[in-house]
């Protein structure tokens, strides 16, 4: 690990409007989320809007998901040594950037073009919760850093009724000249309201580090998230799963003996940082496995006996009060915290997760139902997701606030992947017949809807190994109090935690 402590910028800008800062970038954070949303209408049509095989356009989806993965630990990386509002701004300006470019798309290979330019504007909520931790009171960031955390969700479900209206009522271009608008104002409010944080590491990017985590993330998630469509014992998924293998154990002996590495793997091995990244990676699979269940029974005919024969819009109003639970959580969540502890936090979380599933196994032939499980489990992912940023900053230093941040996102990202994979094997393994067509069976979602109740508990378990819980304003205390020399809270957990 770099030895270079953080250093302020010089000047700094006057103390920020802590209201107006929280408001943009968690505001920020809802169009990068919906951004990942409005594609969902439109996908199954996606193959006739681009004059493309279905298989083809699927890469869409796929190319913003590794775009997201290899930018992700980056744009922290750089916004820790250059600065994170900097660092913002760029991710915001490569978000409007792919919006127009896939606004004005008509065929394939422009589409992807775009979709990667948007899946790289994916550090925008890590980037902000680190510059919460930097220009924020130490007493605004618990329940600031929840409400940042929420964003995803609230994005994600208020953004699903709005792109089916959008896409049932106008051209599929204008989804992505509503992303591309909503960029713009954030970028314009980020550059009106949010100030550079004066904590920076400087140093030399670890240009080889990068290429080897994104070669080594590309291979991984290609393979997972190909592996039904080519199968998963063929040749080219055995290969990229066995590349990934080499080439991130060889990208992890190399990251150890670097001066500056991309990711520092000493502080990562920490218990806390380490648990809670494991943790982080169950949950993200317990979470992305609702949102592949619900739809599916919402949409599939009443014929089928447990299907519920809905509409996409109505899918997206089912969903959408799950985002509010979400937002309604975090003050609660940062209250847990403050309290508690957020390892408290992260642990409740994940057993109302769980607890949000195995009702879902046994109420699912009602919309109401699909309600009140979503927001259950909507409710539980929102105490977890404002907990985890707690738990990664009270353990690194300021200096690597942003970098660990993205790393816990992409743990998250990850863990979502191996959910879409697990989930799509199983309701394609077990379906019924009805004429010409199979559709996955009511046991094949009531399978998935228990391994994402495991997968809930097992980051429940994995939680136990956190350590006990700090009190937060110590933990993730705003480094603006370190005085000149920026050996504030986190840097000296730095230099009084033992390293590995």
């Amino acid at each position: 690990m770099s030895d270079t402590l953080a250093r302020p910028v010089p000047g700094g800008s006057a103390p920020p409007r802590s209201n107006a800062v929280v408001a943009v970038l968690a505001f920020a954070g809802i169009v990068v989320s919906l951004m990942q949303t409005l594609v969902i209408p439109i996908v199954p049509e996606l193959p006739k809007y681009l004059d493309a095989s279905p298989s083809n356009a699927i890469w869409a989806v796929t190319a913003t998901l590794l775009a997201a993965s290899v930018a992700t630990p980056v744009a922290g990386r750089i916004g820790d040594m250059y600065g994170k509002r900097r660092m913002l701004l760029i991710s915001v300006a490569l978000l409007v950037a792919g919006s127009v470019v896939c606004a004005l798309s008509e065929s394939l290979v422009p589409m992807i073009v775009g979709r990667v330019l948007q899946g790289l504007a994916a550090a925008v909520v890590p980037l902000g919760i680190s510059i919460m931790r930097d220009v924020l009171p130490a007493e605004r960031l618990a329940g600031s850093t929840a409400l940042m955390s929420a964003s995803l969700g609230v994005g994600g479900a208020l953004g699903l009724p709005a792109a089916a209206f959008i896409a049932d009522n106008f051209d599929w271009h204008v989804l992505f000249w509503v992303s591309a608008a909503l960029g713009v104002v954030a970028g314009l409010l980020i550059t009106v309201l949010v100030p550079e944080s004066k904590v920076r590491t400087g140093g030399r990017f670890d240009l080889v580090g990068s290429l080897g985590l994104a070669a080594g993330l590309v291979s991984l998630l290609l393979a997972i998230s190909k592996g039904g469509d080519w199968g998963w014992g063929s040749g080219t998924v055995i290969g990229l799963l066995v590349a990934a293998v080499v080439i991130l154990v060889a990208w992890g002996f190399y990251e150890l003996r670097t001066t500056q590495p991309l990711v520092d793997l000493r502080t990562t091995a920490r218990r806390q940082v380490l648990f809670t990244n494991l943790a982080s990676i169950a949950l993200g699979f317990s979470m992305f496995a609702m949102s592949l269940v619900l739809p599916q029974l919402l949409q599939l005919p009443e014929l089928t006996g447990y299907g519920l024969g809905k509409s996409m819009m109505t899918v997206g109003l089912v969903l959408a009060p799950q985002g509010l639970v979400m937002m309604a959580m975090a003050p609660i969540s940062a209250n847990i915290t403050r309290t508690k502890g957020p390892k408290t936090t992260l642990m409740t979380g994940a057993l109302i997760v769980a607890v949000g599933y195995a009702l879902n196994i046994v109420l699912m032939s009602q919309v109401w139902h699909l309600i009140l499980v979503s927001c259950i489990i909507g409710a539980g992912v929102g105490f977890a997701y404002g907990a985890m940023p707690a738990l990664i900053m009270g353990a690194v230093p300021a200096s690597e606030t942003a970098a660990a941040n993205s790393l816990n996102a992409l743990m998250r990202s990850i863990g979502t992947s191996f959910a879409s994979a697990i989930a799509g094997v199983v309701l394609a393994q077990m379906t019924v017949s009805f004429g010409a067509v199979s559709v996955p069976s009511e046991n094949a979602f009531k399978t998935v809807m228990a391994i994402g109740a495991g997968a809930a508990l097992l980051s429940f378990f994995l939680c136990t190994f956190i350590p006990r819980h700090r009190p937060v304003s110590a933990a993730v205390a705003a480094p603006a109090a370190a005085g000149e020399a920026g050996a504030g809270e986190g840097e000296a957990a730095e230099v009084s935690g033992a390293r590995s």
